[in-house]
Order: structure tokens, then C-alpha cells, then sequence
């Protein structure tokens, strides 16, 4: 259940922080006093879609903290897939909303949405109008029903959504394939043709084009590499006067020297390491030289090689690299076109084996969809009666439809208010009033089937007075036994079952100003004296104590 919540300089709040407690929570207060806000920040801090227009006007951010205390830990394997904090049976769930986007984080660590998302189902139903209209909605209706089998219920629509999945996989691979063997024979040979253009010019070396190059400027420029390099050999060592002539006169000097100075035997071996270099040197340009010869047959092969090369970059791709990817990505193609049909009838053959395992498990979900759906409509009308809609009758239908996602079932949840009436789909009741119980048996019995703890009605009690809002009471204040419960309502009724008053009050002076009380007994009296009659007078106090105490 939620502990607290905590809000800072978000809409028109600048910082509020209220602790709810376990059984029925409600929050009343004047028309436009803000009471939603508290519901729209806790509906925030479990991954609605946030937008910087809810920041407070003057401010750069705006945050959302709740504590909730969980009935048992978060499994391991979710703490461990998240990378969060193990706090055992508290979880700490924020949210900051900046100019910029929002981020979320679970006892202090920042978190996907994703992870948000499996939450918000554990732990947390929030009834708004929105969710009412979603409830009505045809396209619903089956997810409701089927949440409330059992576990093979589940498991044979597991069964075949598996089943559906591959199935889907094989359709859009058989229309891959399909698309590709219509191509003409001309498209294919002409793929053909550019395999064996690239295979061709036996590509090996990705290097091979830039040191062709480097070898044709090397011949181009032989006869002067050949002066050039001979000239630097005598200069080193073929004439008198060369370099390691007058090394040798150096060493020869600095060995007399050393006769004087032994510290001088450093350099004399010095000019020895250099004297052996140099030669070493003179002797690799001398074969140089003599090796350097100009070749026009290898030139013209290296040129007509260059050309080759630079041809298929031309046609292929800016580098031999990206010749070869384009010469891999024409080959796959050209397989999967010539080895297509065989896939196609493997595919056609598997597409008709799934085609007949789904027919069965839809079979199977058929059946336990419509015992599930007798016994949701028992339920479900039972329910009602209690809300004070002893005429009611509520049925689900079930018709065939093509495969898609969850079977071959349509499902549509139909009612009648009137004894004389057949039901009619949900979604033409015109009445707010019976909407709204309708919502309320939806989620008192739901409630029941799944783990979720914490319960959250924004106005439930929307087009209902009299015996029914009496009824709403009732049913909201047995769901509390075993749910926390959070609700708005404007019903005297309602708010008198409470365990735990918020009353919102709104000023605006120079600057508009949101402030939640949470009321004691004698102040609980007041604000549901001040719900039924307006004003606080002795019949309004009396009344109030009666429905407190009724």
C-alpha cells in the first residue's frame, strides 16, 4: 500500500506530503480545489506520460516521491534484472519532471519506464474516466475475461499465443520469399552478371589497390631512385673524403685521446656503433641501387591491375572492403532467390501444421472462455444487485472470429438495467450512474482474483445518489477490509466510511495555494456535514454524525 506521498512545485503545489493509511482513504474538498492533483501525481509516479507543463509556473522541476510497503518483497529476479536496491518490504518510487523530459527512479536507482510498467500492474489500480471509457470498449473485453481464469486458463492461452507468434513468423517469412521469387529471370541474371564481374577481379588483399599504387610510383621513378640512391652510397663510403673516411680519422683521434682520459673510451665505442651503421646503410643502398631497374612490362601490368581495381570501386563501393560487403550482400541474395522455392514449401508445410495445432488450442480456449464467462456473468450480475441494480442482468458474449492474438474469440460484455430490455453492449448505456457501479463490480471482483493492494477511484461516484450512492458506500468500505482504498468523492455518503480524511482547499491571493488537511473525527463531522447540506449548521452536524455512525 502507499505510505506517503510527497510532492514538490508541481501544477499549482509548491510541497505537500500526506500520509494514507490501510483501509478507505478519501479526499474531498470545493469544485476546482485541486483534489485530482494528488491522484494525477501518483498516476505520474507510475509512468503516465509527463510533459514540462506540469511543472509549478516560476520553477525548473517538479519531483513525485511515494513510499509504498509492499505485502511481500519484489522477487529477486526483478531486482536483479533492474540493477535496484533491496529494501525488502518498502519501495521508495520517484519521479522528476524537468523542461528537458522526466526520469524515474526505484529506491534511488534510475530505471526504464519498462520496469515502471510491471509495478504500476503489481501494485496499483487507478480508476479514472479514462479507464472507464477503456473498460467499455469492446476491444477489452477479452483481456478482462481472461485475467480472471484460473492457471489453465492461463497456460492454454500461453499454449497458443506461442503458437500464434511462430505462425506470424512463418507468414512474413513466406511473404519475403514470395516477393523475391517474383523477381524476373532478367533481374537475375543481371545479379549473376555483377557476382562474377567482382569474383572476377580476385579481390584478396583489402590493401592490394593502395600498394599497387606505391609500387607504380616506385617504377615510374626508377632512374632517378637509381641516382639518388648510388649518389648516397658514395657519399658514405665510395670516394675519398666520404662520410666514413672521416669517421675513421674521428675514432682514430678520440682512441689517442683516451690514452690521456679514459672516460674518452665512451665515445670511442660510440663512433664504432655509428661507423657499423653507416656501412651496414651504405651497403643496403648500394643493392638498392644496383636492383633499381626500370621495368615497363611490370609497369604495364601494375597499371592494367590499378585499372581493374578501380573499375569495380567505380561500380561497387568506394574501397575494396566495401566491394567485397556489396559482393556478400549480392550472394545472399542471389541464394535465398535460388534456394527460395524449397523454403517456400517447407514454410507452407509448417504454416499448415501450426494452422492445425492452433485450431485445437483455440478450441480449448473456447471452451474455458465460455464457462469463465457464465460464471463472470453470475458474478458480475450479483454484484450489481448489491449496487442497487436489482433489475440488472449482465452477460458476456462470445462469437468466432478469424486468428488473431488471443484466439478466435470476439468478446463483448452486454447488460440490461431493465427487466424488459435484452442486454445490450456496455458501451450504449447511457446512464453515468450505472457506468460508474458498473466500473466499481468491475473492480471489486477483479480486485479479489489479482494481488494488487492499493485501489484508486477518481470519482466513482459520478451520476449516483440515494440507495445507490448507499450501496456504493457499502461495497467500497467492504473492498477496504482487504484493499487500501483511495478515493475522491463528492458523496456525503461515501466520505462518511472513511477510515482516514483529506479535505483540499484552494486560496489565491497574490498567488494560488493548495493545502490537504488530514481531518480529525470532530473535523471529519464538519467537512461531511459541509458535503450534504452546504453549510455547517446543528441538523448538518447531526446528519453527519448518523452516517458516521450508521
Amino acid at each position: 500500500m502507499i505510505k506517503t506521498l510527497h510532492i514538490k512545485d508541481f501544477i499549482i503545489i509548491d510541497e505537500l506530503e500526506l500520509e494514507f493509511g490501510s483501509g478507505f482513504n478519501v479526499i474531498t474538498g470545493e469544485t476546482g480545489a485541486g483534489k485530482s492533483i494528488m491522484i494525477n501525481a501518483i498516476d505520474l509516479a507510475f509512468g503516465a506520460r509527463a510533459s514540462k507543463e506540469l511543472i509549478k509556473t516560476g520553477k525548473t522541476r517538479a519531483s513525485i516521491e511515494l513510499t509504498l510497503d509492499l505485502k511481500e518483497p519484489l522477487p529477486k529476479s526483478l531486482i536483479e534484472e533492474y540493477g535496484i536496491e533491496d529494501f525488502g518490504n518498502e519501495l521508495v518510487l520517484s519521479r522528476e519532471i524537468t523542461e528537458s523530459g522526466s526520469r524515474s527512479r526505484v529506491n534511488g536507482a534510475l530505471v526504464t519506464q519498462e520496469l515502471i510498467k510491471i509495478l504500476r500492474e503489481m501494485l496499483i489500480d487507478i480508476h479514472s474516466q479514462h479507464m472507464t471509457y477503456t473498460y467499455i470498449q469492446p476491444k477489452h473485453h477479452i483481456k478482462l475475461l481472461d485475467s480472471y481464469g484460473d492457471d489453465a486458463h492461463r497456460a492454454a492461452l500461453v499454449q497458443y499465443r506461442d503458437l500464434y507468434a511462430k505462425y506470424t513468423q512463418v507468414i512474413k517469412r513466406l511473404e519475403e520469399l514470395k516477393n523475391k521469387s517474383q523477381l524476373d529471370e532478367q533481374q537475375v541474371e543481371f545479379l549473376k552478371f555483377q557476382i562474377d564481374e567482382i569474383e572476377s577481379a580476385q579481390i584478396e588483399d583489402l590493401e592490394e589497390d593502395k600498394k599497387l599504387e606505391e609500387e607504380l610510383n616506385v617504377l615510374a621513378n626508377a632512374e632517378k631512385l637509381k641516382e639518388q640512391t648510388y649518389s648516397s652510397y658514395w657519399a658514405l663510403y665510395g670516394e675519398d673524403g666520404c662520410i666514413l673516411d672521416a669517421l675513421g680519422k674521428v675514432k682514430t683521434n678520440i682512441s689517442k685521446a683516451a690514452e690521456n682520459d679514459p672516460s674518452l673510451n665512451d665515445y670511442e665505442s660510440e663512433i664504432i656503433n655509428v661507423q657499423e651503421t653507416l656501412r651496414e646503410l651504405s651497403s643496403n643502398l648500394r643493392s638498392y641501387a644496383e636492383a633499381m631497374e626500370l621495368d615497363e612490362q611490370r609497369m604495364d601490368e601494375v597499371a592494367q591491375r590499378i585499372e581493374v581495381l578501380e573499375k569495380i570501386k567505380r561500380k561497387y563501393g568506394s574501397t575494396l572492403e566495401q566491394v567485397l560487403e556489396t559482393y556478400e550482400k549480392f550472394t545472399k541474395e542471389y541464394n535465398s532467390i535460388e534456394f527460395s522455392q524449397d523454403e517456400i514449401d517447407n514454410l507452407e508445410n509448417e504454416k499448415t501444421e501450426l494452422l492445425s495445432k492452433m485450431k485445437s488450442a483455440t478450441e480449448i480456449l473456447t471452451v474455458s472462455r465460455k464457462e469463465l464467462a457464465q460464471h463472470l456473468g453470475q458474478v458480475m450480475t450479483s454484484q450489481l444487485e448489491k449496487l442497487d441494480m436489482p433489475k440488472v442482468k449482465f452477460e458476456i458474449s462470445i462469437t468466432p472470429c478469424d486468428f488473431c492474438p488471443d484466439g478466435c474469440d470476439s468478446v463483448e460484455f452486454l447488460i440490461s438495467t431493465n427487466i424488459s430490455e435484452a442486454p445490450k453492449p456496455l458501451a450504449k448505456i447511457a446512464s453515468g450512474g450505472e457506468i460508474s457501479r458498473v466500473m466499481l463490480a468491475i473492480k471489486t471482483i477483479f480486485a479479489k482474483a489479482d494481488n494488487i493492494n492499493t485501489i484508486i477511484f477518481d470519482e466513482i461516484d459520478t451520476g449516483i445518489s440515494g440507495n445507490a450512492c448507499q450501496a456504493v458506500a457499502q461495497t467500497i468500505a467492504e473492498l477496504a477490509k482487504s484493499h487500501q482504498i483511495i478515493s475522491i468523492t463528492h458523496q456525503p455518503i461515501i466520505a462518511a466510511k472513511s477510515d482516514r480524511h483529506f479535505y483540499v482547499t484552494k486560496t489565491q491571493d497574490e498567488q494560488t495555494a493548495v493545502k490537504v488537511y488530514t481531518l480529525n473525527e470532530e473535523n471529519k463531522i464538519k467537512a461531511i456535514a459541509m458535503l450534504a447540506a452546504g453549510e455547517i449548521n446543528e441538523d448538518s452536524i447531526k446528519f453527519a454524525k448518523q452516517l458516521i455512525n450508521g
